[in-house]
């Protein structure tokens, strides 16, 4: 029998981004809150620690920070008609484990998002017609606008420490000339801070993407570009470059994560406690199935607790946030033979492509230095800044060089014919380790009626549950709009004259592999929305069905962006909490009628 322990305010699943900066905007309204986090606690010091985290074995070969998938994985088909086999190695995907969750392992590219991107369908039909959109794509719009939303980017840019150059703020022109992006929206506030220096690859990229036309701009990057102290109080040290970023701990308190942004003011006051290796089971729910009473969940001495809860708010990683949901019977569960059922549905990924450039020993590119968020961007193929039209596609990409630091175990890339290993493969590591540049298509990723989360009927967890079920594959306009965009992207290098490049595209009929790192950046299964027989979520991420429950996280995506998701996560994050706390508790109720 479960352990009941005392009535809280809320209770947060998760303390990664969402639920951290859940928990501090509902500590500040004075609600009584406790976070349960799955993973181990962890923090810049002890585990941060110079020298001890700059070891590429223990991080990228070992993958510490990474949730353990002999444990909890998730199963993976690529249609209906396959058997679903778990997913027992990390490779496609990497995601985290404990306090800070993705937050704390993550790069720091920190984007807003591109406004028709929040209006995907609408745009669409209003720009091509409705038959443009293929019948099987089931993209939708949002729920919420850029200009709703823009208060929320910018404070969120404020607690991150954001480093970047503005194109216009309120309307004025700012950035020509500077870095700043033409493409982007307007903003009300400059960035907190400078964008940061361009290493010599970015500058490379910069120079060949302007002699075609192009308009390249300063990465956006949650890795400071010198000393700052965010609203909460948190400090921020100048990043040094060190290469040691994304899949790391930053030890020089440079890159942007919960446990250095935000979980210090937490640790102040009263109405905040933080539980590390707890387990969340399911939501419990009142007989009515329309209240959630709080969450059971297993301790760290494998005891079943119940944790009862006015307010419950699932916060965890995307995969966790919709399988919760089922495992909990919050929302009907999608059908993809029926086309019907919310949770679940509109899973959705990023589609990347890749071009490295190979030089001769005369062009220096060192990328072994590097920052997460550190590169140069061009965004005029991304979102709908070009006429779709013609190439039959729906969907763009933002194309970057963003060198994060390439490591020596994992920073070996050689040209195309070089030998997987001998005395050619040592002598072209040596040669061409510090002379090549690599460059990415970060394509939006649409969702299809085929692509979805469910549970699996066979695999089950170390606890007994159900794992989570990922039916995905590309489908034919992932294809065509990857090799649209690597087209574009090798022009760029072959601009910058080098010996070789190296193109990793997707070929006709290619499927989806898990073997090879793509992106963490998973969509979709709990989406936000305005009509209940197509959203799980409306536009304040509340649950349609279950009015006491909130929904942040990348899970509420209706389909990918081709931007990086954090940005939104946090913003849209804000944005509920600020419901939450001006509309909800004054009203316990729906705060949209279905």
């Amino acid at each position: 029998m479960a352990t009941v322990l005392n009535k809280v305010d809320a209770v947060i699943v998760g303390f990664g981004w969402a639920g951290a900066i859940m928990a501090k905007e509902l500590t500040e309204a004075g609600l009584q809150v406790v976070a349960l986090e799955r993973g181990p606690m962890q923090d810049t010091y002890p585990e941060g620690s110079y020298p001890q985290v700059i070891d590429e074995l223990t991080y990228s070969v070992r993958k510490k920070l990474f949730v353990d998938v002999s444990k909890e994985t998730v199963t993976v088909r690529h249609s209906i008609n396959d058997v679903a086999l778990p997913n027992r190695q990390l490779g496609a995907f990497l995601p985290g484990k404990g306090v800070g969750g993705a937050g704390l392992h993550w790069s720091g590219v920190h984007f807003r998002v591109d406004p028709v991107e929040l209006r995907m369908r609408s745009h669409y039909e209003e720009r091509y017609g409705r038959k443009f959109i293929p019948d099987d794509m089931t993209i939708q719009d949002f729920g919420v606008t850029y200009e709703e939303l823009e208060p929320y980017f910018d404070f969120a840019e404020k607690v991150f420490g954001t480093s970047g150059q503005a194109w216009t703020v309120n309307g004025q022109v700012v950035g020509e000339g500077k870095g700043g992006n033409p493409y982007a929206p307007d903003r009300s506030s400059p960035f907190p801070l400078p964008a940061q220096k361009n290493v010599v690859s970015a500058r490379l990229f910069e120079k060949a993407a302007t002699s075609l036309g192009y308009k390249p701009y300063n990465l956006p990057s949650a890795n400071t570009s010198g000393p700052y102290t965010n609203p909460y109080g948190a400090q921020m040290g100048p990043c040094n470059f060190c290469g040691f970023c994304s899949g790391y701990v930053c030890y020089m308190y440079s890159k942007a994560s919960p446990n250095v942004n935000i979980l210090p003011a937490l640790r102040q006051v009263p109405n905040f406690e933080l539980r590390p290796n707890a387990h969340v089971l399911r939501v419990n729910l009142d007989d009515s199935k329309r209240k959630a009473t709080g969450v059971t969940y297993i301790d760290a001495q494998g005891r079943e607790v119940e944790q009862p809860a006015e307010l419950v708010i699932l916060a965890a990683f995307q995969f966790n946030n919709v399988r919760l949901m089922l495992l909990s019977g919050i929302g009907k569960p999608y059908d993809p033979v029926k086309n019907e059922g919310v949770v679940g549905r509109n899973f959705a990924y990023q589609n990347m492509g890749t071009v490295k450039a190979f030089f001769d020993k005369d062009t220096y590119t060192n990328n072994f230095i590097g920052a997460g968020g550190n590169g140069i961007a061009i965004d005029d193929f991304n979102a709908d800044n070009f006429d779709h039209g013609p190439h039959g596609f729906v969907g763009g990409s933002p194309m970057w060089v963003n060198q994060a630091g390439s490591r020596p175990i994992a920073g070996t890339a050689n040209p195309p014919g070089t030998p997987a290993w001998g005395s050619a493969w040592k002598k072209a590591t040596a040669d061409y380790y510090t002379h090549q540049v690599s460059m990415d298509a970060h394509g939006a990723h649409q969702s299809y009626r085929g692509n979805y989360l469910d549970l699996d009927p066979t695999y089950r967890d170390a606890y007994g549950q159900p794992l989570l079920r990922m039916t995905f594959d590309w489908q034919e306009n992932d294809i065509r709009m990857n090799q649209f965009m690597v087209d574009k992207l090798s022009k760029i290098a072959q601009a910058m004259n080098p010996k070789s490049i190296a193109v990793l595209g997707k070929k006709v009929k290619d499927h989806f592999n898990t073997a090879s790192y793509q992106t963490t950046h998973l969509n979709g299964g709990a989406i936000m929305g305005t009509d209940p027989k197509t959203s799980a979520l409306n536009r304040y991420l509340q649950s349609w069905d279950v009015h006491n429950v909130f929904v942040p996280g990348a899970s509420a995506f209706p389909q990918g962006l081709g931007y990086n998701p954090t940005g939104l996560v946090a913003a849209l994050t804000y944005w509920s909490a600020r419901a939450i706390r001006e509309q909800y508790l004054k009203n316990p109720g729906p705060l949209v009628q279905a």
